[in-house]
């Protein structure tokens, strides 16, 4: 029974299977509101380092990315808490991480 599971823990990993979540910006919000989205998560203990200029993940230089970068980074220092990625439907949990530049890396956590 261990070799199976230690086969299935192998097969699920080379297929990308990851139960890990990630809370994004949705499209089609306002600017405006994403940035408030912004300064909510990065006034309330998200690391935003990485979205100030030069940052490892300032570019793509776009509110949403910004936003999305954001509100993950509270989310998942807030231990990934269902109500941490609540911003009046403006956000998603999603096991897909946001597709941007290589050298931005966006934490994540377990669901």
């Amino acid at each position: 029974m261990t070799v199976f599971k230690v086969g299935l823990v192998f097969i699920l990993a080379l297929a990308g299977y990851s139960d890990a979540s990630y809370c994004v910006c949705k499209s089609g919000v306002s600017d405006s509101v994403l940035q408030k989205n912004i300064d909510y998560a990065c006034g309330n203990g998200a690391d935003c380092a990485a979205i100030h200029q030069n940052g490892t993940c300032y570019n793509p230089n776009t509110v949403k990315d910004h936003c999305s970068y954001a509100v993950n980074s509270y989310y998942q220092k807030q231990g990934n808490a269902p109500s941490s990625c609540d911003y009046g439907g403006t956000v998603t949990v999603t096991s897909n991480p946001p597709n941007v530049s290589s050298s931005c890396v966006y934490p994540s956590g377990a669901k």
